[in-house]
This record gives C-alpha cells, sequence and structure tokens, in this order.
C-alpha cells in the first residue's frame, strides 16, 4: 500500500552533542540519537521554477530542532540557490561532465565530512542517479527521491531503476501521482510515499489592491481581465496553446490581455508565435518575477496548458489566492482543480474547449468568483505549506529511526 504521510512528527527531543552515538549498520558514519537530521537536497539547479520554488518555503519552513537542511546543485546554483545561499549552506558545479564518474566519491566524502544523515534528490535525471550513488557509498541512513513530475523532465530511466534497492523511498506529490510511480515507473509499492505539494496560504491570498497596482504598472486599464499563466519557458508547459487560446478570447473580449511569467529556453519561440499571431499588444511576457504573490492575486483567470505535470504548485497559488483556473487534464491536476467548483480542467491540447471554459468564466463574474471561493478554502484545508513540511520531517525521521531502532537491537545482541 502506498503511504501517505501523516503530518504528526515523531523526531526524538534534542540532545547536545556530547550525549552518545552509536553506529548504524548501514553506515559507516556516526548517527545521533537526538537533535536536528542533516539533510541534502540535491538537484542540477535551481532556476525560478515549480519545484525550485516549493523547495526554497520548504526549507525555510522546517523546524531546526527537526531538519538542518544543506542544498547541492550539481551545476550553477541559480538565483534561486544564490538566494538561499544567504540563509543555508548551498554547494554547486560538482558535475564537470556528464559522464564525470569521479563526482561520485567527491559527493561521499563530502557526505561523509559534513555527517549528513540524509539524501533527497529532487527530479530524476543525473542528481537522482550520481546523489544515490555516491549517498550509498558514503552509507548515509536515509536516502530518498522526490519526483514531480509524470513526464519529461522527471521521467525515470533504466540506470535510476537500478539503483532501487538502495532507495529508501519515492516521494510522490499528489494520489494518483503515486499511482503512476508504482504502475508506470514499476518502483516497489512500499517504497513510495506520498506527501502533497503545499502552498503557503497566507501569503497567497486575494489581495483586491493588487489587481489595481499591477495594472498600473503595466499601463493598462483598471476595467481590463487578466488571463496568466506562471511556468518555466520549457516545451512540456505548451505556451503555443496558451498563446493560441489568447488568439480567441482576445478576438471575443476586447478587454481580455494575457500575462506569460516565467523564463526558459522556449523564450524565443513563444516571441516569435506572439507576432505571427499579432498578439503583441495583448500578451505580456514578464520573465522571472519575484512579486509572484501580487501578480498571482491581480489575475481574474489562472491558466495551465501543460502536456503533462504532476501536482503543480501554480494552481495551488491560484486557488490559494482565490483565483480560478482552467487546466488541461494531466497528472492530478483533477485532485486539485474540480469541474464546475473551483475551475475547469479540459483534455491536453483541446484548444477549443480551454477557451470556452475560460471565455465562460469571464462572461460570469459571480461564477469566478464562487469558484475562487472554493478554491481558496480546498487549498487551505488540504494543501498547506505547513503540512508539506511536516510531511517531509515525519519521512525522513521515520526511516531513519526505523534504522537506528534496528541498530539498537544489533547492538544488544
Amino acid at each position: 500500500m502506498i503511504s501517505s504521510i501523516d503530518p504528526v512528527t515523531t523526531v526524538p527531543p534534542h540532545r547536545n552533542a556530547a550525549e552518545t552515538c552509536v553506529v548504524t549498520p548501514h553506515s559507516d558514519c556516526v548517527a545521533r540519537l537526538g537533535g536536528p537530521l542533516r539533510t541534502v537536497f540535491m538537484l542540477s539547479s535551481m532556476p525560478v521554477g515549480g519545484a525550485e520554488t516549493l523547495l526554497v518555503n520548504m526549507v525555510r519552513r522546517f523546524r531546526p530542532d527537526r531538519i538542518e537542511p544543506l542544498i547541492v546543485c550539481t551545476k550553477e546554483p541559480g538565483p534561486l540557490g544564490e538566494q538561499l545561499s544567504f540563509d543555508f549552506p548551498v554547494t554547486s558545479n560538482w558535475l564537470f561532465n556528464k559522464y564525470d564518474f569521479t563526482i561520485v566519491p567527491r559527493l561521499a566524502s563530502y557526505f561523509r565530512r559534513e555527517r549528513i544523515d540524509a539524501l533527497v534528490t529532487v527530479g530524476a535525471g543525473d542528481k537522482m542517479f550520481w546523489g544515490r550513488l555516491a549517498a550509498s557509498m558514503a552509507k548515509l541512513p536515509v536516502i530518498c527521491s522526490a519526483l514531480h513530475s509524470t513526464g519529461w523532465p522527471d521521467g525515470v530511466g533504466r540506470l535510476n531503476r537500478l539503483l532501487t534497492t538502495w532507495t529508501d523511498r519515492y516521494i510522490a506529490v499528489a494520489k494518483s501521482h503515486g499511482s503512476f510511480l508504482v504502475d508506470w515507473e514499476r518502483f516497489p509499492e512500499s517504497k513510495v510515499a506520498v506527501i502533497p505539494n503545499g502552498v503557503d496560504t497566507d501569503l497567497f491570498r486575494f489581495h483586491a489592491t493588487a489587481r489595481v497596482s499591477v495594472r498600473q504598472e503595466l499601463g493598462l486599464p483598471e476595467t481590463v481581465r487578466l488571463i496568466g499563466i506562471v511556468a518555466a519557458l520549457r516545451p512540456e508547459k505548451n505556451h503555443g496553446m496558451f498563446l493560441d487560446v489568447a488568439k480567441k478570447i482576445s478576438q471575443r473580449f476586447p478587454t481580455a490581455y494575457f500575462l506569460i511569467v516565467g523564463d526558459g529556453p522556449e523564450r524565443n519561440a513563444i516571441e516569435r508565435k506572439i507576432d505571427q499571431l499579432a498578439l503583441k499588444d495583448r500578451v505580456l511576457l514578464l520573465g522571472t518575477r519575484k512579486d509572484m504573490p501580487r501578480l498571482v492575486a491581480s489575475l481574474d483567470v489562472f491558466a495551465l496548458t501543460s502536456h503533462n505535470e504532476a501536482s503543480p504548485v501554480s494552481i495551488l497559488e491560484a486557488l490559494s489566492s482565490s483565483v480560478p483556473v482552467v487546466s488541461t487534464r494531466v497528472g492530478s491536476v483533477a485532485e486539485t482543480v474540480m469541474d464546475d467548483w473551483n475551475g475547469f480542467t479540459v483534455e491536453p491540447g483541446n484548444t477549443e474547449a480551454f477557451s470556452s471554459r475560460v471565455a465562460k468564466l469571464l462572461q460570469n463574474p459571480d461564477l469566478a468568483v464562487s469558484f475562487g471561493s472554493n478554491g481558496r478554502d480546498h487549498v487551505v484545508s488540504r494543501y498547506s505549506l505547513d503540512t508539506m513540511v511536516k510531511g517531509y520531517e515525519e519521512l525522513i525521521a521515520s526511516v531513519y529511526w526505523s534504522k537506528l531502532g534496528k541498530a539498537l537491537e544489533f547492538k544488544s545482541l
């Protein structure tokens, strides 16, 4: 049975450094009998994206007596990595090239030197492989992999599957995502844990002033309707469909404008399509922004047109901000966006259906307000940042202390 992490924590009371230590059978490094568990979160880089922003928010919320986070980026730290480095240890540029096998002993040495208790790789690909290999060499007590998608870029290849034996848990972000990891990726059900994504519901909430100030900043009249997408400019996010929807909506609603927030490799292609569709006056490419709560709160409709997702954080942020959502029905989106209650979902690629749902919300302001209120209630009750943080604290602690219990039993023989 796939485990769903209860937010109740079981981390033992804090101890000081002079207390007794034991060596676990899984680890040659010293395992502590209390205090925070030193946990490395490992990524390729930290651009401004959903999974990366989620990690930033989570590590800032960990209780210091439970988890002591450290960040490892195999490549450049990225803007969020640089931001985190003011408050937490961040190391980067570990991987010199795609086939740099020297990263394994170097990482293992780092894990031993820093007395790391747990590793959580974030996303698939090289960091998932090299990180778990090095953690196994260093014999860390806890080795976990958090996945955030049901396809590229989190598709799990053959090499990563070879390390399943050495992996304590695979972390899914929603119930249907957990089922996907079992049924499609073929991970053992006993090793899959579900910790739903969460957002700061105090930060993402409705702000009437944001609607006015954002429009003023963008040089738009206060009466315009804003439809926005927040997503890295990558192929799987399918911004081309968003622009096709924008073309249809702009023809029906003269006061509708469209915001694209994010950056990435598809920017040039998106700019070309904006020109081709003659949407330059109606679509604003805002790039990476630091004022996301304000921008999201200014929207009339939030749109997501992705080919594949797991549990998009951007949707949770929109719903928490009382903004109705129209999204493609991919991954576990249907667990957060419920048709005719807090938004609409349509089949991927169905531009006509997507456009009609956006139009329905623009034509019915009362319906949009009702959907937004329902969305806010849904996120507050199920998808808060605190619930997610406690889930990670509980998972890491439960694996660690189950192994420590076995160590103590072994030592007493």
